[in-house]
């Protein structure tokens, strides 16, 4: 599962700061992603440069599912290019421009996948 986003003051709907011991701040459900199928999900993957030293980065974003899923993904990429990555906060992280061969892998193991970007 994908981490929650931390909890900021405007989350809490503006209250900051109550007198009532009794006060319990209001719980949002946390919404549990359920695993779909590879056919079903819709992912992008785009290269990206900015705040990397001018080093390139293949990312893949749009994935549905639990952390261990996600992991397991990038791991089979990283393998297949050669190279390093990493999977954070929902984003599959390459290593290098490999923009082509992570569509196609990922179009082999029956995924959805757009070009986005340049």
């Amino acid at each position: 599962m994908i981490k929650p986003k931390k909890k900021v003051l405007n989350d809490f709907g503006g209250i900051m700061y109550s007198t009532d011991s009794s006060f319990v701040f209001p719980e949002e459900d946390t919404v549990i992603p359920e695993n779909l199928a590879n056919n079903q999900q819709h992912l992008k993957v785009m290269l990206d440069r900015k705040n990397r030293g001018g080093k390139a980065v293949t990312v893949v974003t749009g994935f549905v599912g639990e952390l261990e899923d996600l992991e397991k993904l990038a791991k089979m990429l990283k393998t297949k290019c050669g190279v390093g990555g990493a999977a954070k906060e929902g984003d599959i992280l390459i290593q290098g421009d490999f923009r082509d061969k992570v569509v196609e892998l990922l179009q082999k193991e029956g995924y959805k996948v757009k070009k986005s970007g340049g």
